[in-house]
């Protein structure tokens, strides 16, 4: 897939992937793994820009105690290709705690532990990622009227100018972003569960008196426990729309719908039955707690109400209002959605575990989005192998790794069917490698035809 160059031209890269979170890592790994069985013309020359200084996914949430909500088994690699040297197990092997974790007996290891091993499959491909680097641009190159290539353009901390890539196809992983209530900024007192452990650590020396925590899925739930635990005079007060925390369905017949072959059926499926199985098995994952966190906050709350020494406090079936910043305190009021009465309640800190959205996929295109097709509802139409559907003129692929729920899935945001993915999408840019070819002898043919 390689093509010479005039000498002013830049580099062409197969593919260019924006971001490098876990997705993109995976991608990474599934491309040097090609690339080291095929020859050199077959070979896919890939980079990718992270505009982060690191790799880091999540680190706001790497509590002690956390665990994975998937399985091991569903790392980077393993459902693709289990052999793999990018394997969780190979990562225990590399770090002396193979049979330590084999008799531990448990299929979800802790959260900061799983994050290392990201990291540590992250090294093991660097060579392929610039970090640091901050995509500001993406612009079409034309030829004869037809967009052959994309010029990428990045942004570095440590340099004025900018630096192009050119690419014949985009890989976009640039992941969720923190979603607030409407109305409601982050300050130094109101924060999203995302920057907890950073913000807590500037907590150090002082005396907090009370949290509220707004949410009623698992990373609620998680702050809820973390703060009670940290901070032993705090009162900690968890506020949410529910009647109680609400548990995860992690059982093995509505598991399958993280399966890659419900990928298909959801892809394939109606308008009508995509809704009916994201209302159906929405409990796997949105807003839903693992039963052994809710048991634990449970024994808690009873265990201080049996001492007289109430410090979690939990105000269901309400939601906060009235949230005002003061120079020491965060002035709020639950209100009850029964009776619509409001309780004032002063904090020290607001925090709102109310989720992520995904980042615009097609934000960064800039003229590019022009090419790009849309349904009645303004997202992307993405075809099977998560290449965007785009006019003919646009020859170059666009990928997404996330914002495909709505073609694709529950799986869209979720490290579940990583692994299966970026094969998909590997297969898909090689395959379609060879088209450019096939249409030029289609078009000589047509030419020579057309003159007999």
């Amino acid at each position: 897939m390689s093509q010479a160059l005039p000498d002013d031209a830049p580099p062409i890269h197969d593919l260019i992937g924006i971001g490098f979170g876990p997705s993109n890592v995976a991608m990474a790994i599934a491309l040097s793994e090609h690339n080291a069985r095929v020859g050199r013309q077959e070979a896919v020359t890939a980079h990718f820009l992270e505009r982060q200084p690191r790799f880091g996914w999540h680190r706001g949430m790497l509590i002690d105690d956390a665990t994975m909500q998937v399985s091991f088994l569903k790392d980077l690699v393993t459902l693709r290709n289990p052999a793999s040297e990018f394997s969780f197990l190979s990562y225990l092997q590399s770090k002396g705690r193979l049979i330590d974790f084999v008799n531990h007996k448990n299929l979800f290891p802790l959260r900061i532990e799983f994050h290392d091993y990201l990291e540590w499959a992250a090294v093991k491909v660097d060579d392929m990622v610039s970090y640091g680097h901050e995509v500001v641009a993406v612009r079409p190159v034309v030829r004869d009227g037809v967009v052959e290539y994309l010029d990428v353009t990045a942004r570095t901390g440590s340099s004025s100018e900018p630096v192009v890539y050119r690419a014949r196809n985009l890989v976009i992983g640039t992941g969720l972003r923190p979603q607030m209530p409407e109305g409601v900024a982050r300050t130094d007192r109101i924060w999203h569960n995302s920057e907890l452990l950073e913000r807590v650590d500037g907590l150090d020396g002082t005396e907090p008196s009370r949290f509220v925590v707004v949410g009623a899925g698992q990373s609620a739930a998680e702050n809820v426990a973390f703060l009670h635990r940290r901070f032993p005079q705090a009162e900690v007060c968890a506020v949410f729309t529910r009647y109680g925390y609400s548990p995860a369905d992690d059982s093995g017949f509505a598991n399958r719908i993280f399966d890659p072959a419900a990928v298909d059926d959801y892809f394939t499926a109606p308008d009508e039955i995509k809704r009916k199985l994201m209302d159906y098995h929405g409990n796997t994952n949105y807003s839903v707690v693992d039963i052994e966190l809710i048991d634990d906050l449970y024994r808690r709350m009873y265990q201080e109400k049996v001492l007289g020494t109430e410090r979690l406090r939990m105000f269901n079936v309400s939601r906060l209002t009235d949230v005002t910043e003061a120079p020491d305190t965060v002035h709020t009021a639950v209100e009850s959605l029964v009776t619509g009465e409001k309780t004032p309640l002063d904090a020290d800190v607001v925090i709102y575990a109310t989720g992520y959205r995904p980042a615009d996929a097609l934000g960064l295109l800039g003229e590019v989005k022009g090419y790009c097709h849309r349904d009645e509802a303004g997202r992307p139409r993405v075809e099977r192998d998560y290449r965007v559907t785009t006019a003919p003129e646009l020859r170059c692929g666009i990928y997404l790794q996330g914002g495909t729920e709505h073609t694709h899935g529950i799986t869209s945001s979720l490290l579940s069917n990583i692994a299966i993915r970026v094969g998909e999408i590997l297969e898909s840019v090689v395959d379609r490698g060879r088209e450019p070819a096939t249409d030029q002898i289609r078009h000589a043919v047509d030419e020579i035809s057309s003159s007999l």
